[in-house]
């Protein structure tokens, strides 16, 4: 009892003095940014990346908090510390939701379903739930870790976060493998929207393997840091964190503001209404589809957009079987003439 009483009084929030102007700075970039991907998913309606954005909103007040610890050293006080380091370990998990759900669009959009390892229906959702059983995993461990009373408890939150973070980069590694099979085979046999598409929708998937990996490089630190204890290198020296995970994640929260999804993923919702109608009917539908939804987004104007062009299209069609009523019923009635050739007729397309 004596041990852990000895433990428990030199136990210290942090091992080192946080900095108040490298957290501040930190503070600074994931608030741009943050305001940055607001911006952009609400001019573009990309509600698949309100994970991301909170994310960001994550990582600034999780640097706020270091902020606050930084001015209290070195009588630092559990609040702050609890938020920072909850929020700091879970941001990149929020990331990876939005990143997961990427694939499956650009995959639509391409028409490429069958170049996929997993169904394009699945993809998304397998990906997105090792993410949430990574997120709850870490926040469990980091809750217990944080409000530890006894070095138990402390190897107890330590265990939990590394399952957590195994599961992360397990499921990351995987969703990368995924994405490199899928890369190949379009190259090898591209698909015909792939060659009609006007987008650099390449430079997606490029965009996806850097920041993949650069999460895949955070949750790997930070693995080795809770596996390596309380007493090592890694957590006595702030500029670990602040390189191996902070400057990390921003340069991923910079990517996507430069190589935003709405940039790429045009039109991939109305692709895959037009391939339900064609299968519920039972035939192609030819015409002309407006295959816009700027953005990728909530696709409320692109659908109503292809809902007026659909029946546009069979006005057309009925006008064309009127006027060819019209001309059978003037041929049963009177001799034709040159003004009656049925060639001065130009139906329209069907």
């Amino acid at each position: 009892m004596s041990d852990n009483n000895s433990d428990l009084a030199s136990f210290a929030y942090y091992k080192y003095d946080p900095s108040t102007a490298a957290n501040a700075v930190f503070v600074a970039l994931f608030s741009i940014t943050a305001v940055g991907h607001a911006f952009l998913l609400a001019r573009n309606r990309t509600w698949y990346f309100i994970p991301f954005l909170v994310g960001c909103l994550f990582e600034a007040v999780g640097y706020i908090a270091r902020v606050i610890s930084a001015g209290e050293t070195p009588n630092w006080t559990l609040t702050p510390y609890l938020i920072q380091s909850l929020l700091i370990l879970l941001g990149p998990s929020l990331y990876a939701a939005s990143i997961y759900m990427i694939l499956g669009r650009l995959t639509s959009m391409l028409e490429a379903e069958a170049y996929s390892v997993v169904r394009v229906k699945w993809l998304t959702k397998i990906f997105v739930l090792g993410d949430v059983c990574s997120f709850l995993a870490q926040g469990a461990g980091g809750g217990i870790l944080a409000k530890a009373t006894t070095p138990k408890d402390q190897d107890l939150g330590n265990n939990i976060i590394l399952v957590g973070l195994g599961i992360q980069i397990a499921f990351f590694g995987l969703f990368i493998i995924t994405t490199i099979i899928f890369h190949l085979r379009i190259a090898a046999n591209p698909t015909a929207k792939s060659y009609s598409v006007t987008v650099p929708w390449r430079q997606l998937l490029w965009v996806l393997y850097v920041t993949n990996t650069l999460i895949l490089i955070r949750s790997v630190f930070r693995m080795i840091e809770y596996a390596l204890g309380w007493d090592s290198i890694l957590m006595k020296r702030e500029v670990y964190l602040l390189v191996l995970d902070g400057m990390l994640m921003v340069i991923v929260s910079v990517a996507f503001m430069r190589y935003h999804p709405c940039k790429f993923l045009v039109g991939y919702k109305q692709v895959a209404m037009r391939s339900a109608i064609d299968l519920e009917g039972g035939s192609t539908v030819e015409g002309d589809y407006t295959m816009t939804s700027y953005g990728g987004g909530g696709g409320g104007g692109g659908q109503r957009r292809l809902s007026t062009n659909l029946k546009a299209h069979d006005s057309s069609r009925l006008e064309a079987d009127r006027r060819d009523s019209l001309m059978l019923g003037q041929g049963r009635h009177h001799r034709q003439t040159p003004s009656d050739d049925t060639s001065s007729y130009t139906p329209l397309r069907r």
